[in-house]
């Protein structure tokens, strides 16, 4: 008697445990798909992540700007987590130059360099909000201005808003 009830005890614990499970995949599953907007994809591209972003509100596809032999992947991620990719195309041997080029970037010239202050037609203002643009290449803080970095293939670039 002791047996039965101690195998019908191991099926119900087995039942609910996997009926546990299922549900928290089923949750997961629809958690992390989201609900994308028209022109997003609710999840994480290989481009993204190597830009530094994260998966919120990524396009699906770059938009591909300007002419030139070489081509690299830059990431505007603006204060909300919203992000805008692009397939830059250029002959300029800096991201500084060929992002002002194109127009993609603004700032103020300093001793230290390019200060950018606009990207993609949004300024982060530090005086006012606390806020700049942070310049970042491979998903990795940069250590020198994008006015002072080479380009190079194969490697991507991203500036995100960020609080100090």
């Amino acid at each position: 008697m002791r047996k039965k009830c101690s195998e019908r005890l191991t099926r119900l614990t087995s039942f609910i445990l996997c009926t546990v499970l299922i549900v928290a995949m089923a949750l997961f599953t629809t958690g992390c798909n989201g609900s994308a907007k028209d022109g997003e994809s609710g999840s994480s591209s290989a481009a993204s992540q190597d830009a530094g972003g994260s998966a919120a509100g990524t396009q699906s596809e770059p938009e591909k700007v300007g002419e030139g032999s070489t081509s690299f992947l830059f990431m505007v991620v603006d204060q909300d987590g919203g992000e805008t990719l692009f397939e830059v195309h250029t002959d300029r041997e800096t991201v500084g130059e060929a992002l002002l080029e194109l127009g993609l970037i603004d700032g103020d010239e300093s001793e230290y360099g390019l200060f950018v202050k606009t990207v993609n037609g949004i300024t982060a203002d530090y005086d006012s909000d606390g806020v700049y643009w942070a310049f970042y290449v491979n998903g990795e803080y940069a250590s020198v201005g994008v006015d002072a970095t080479v380009i190079t293939e194969g490697d991507s670039y991203c500036f995100k808003v960020e609080k100090a």
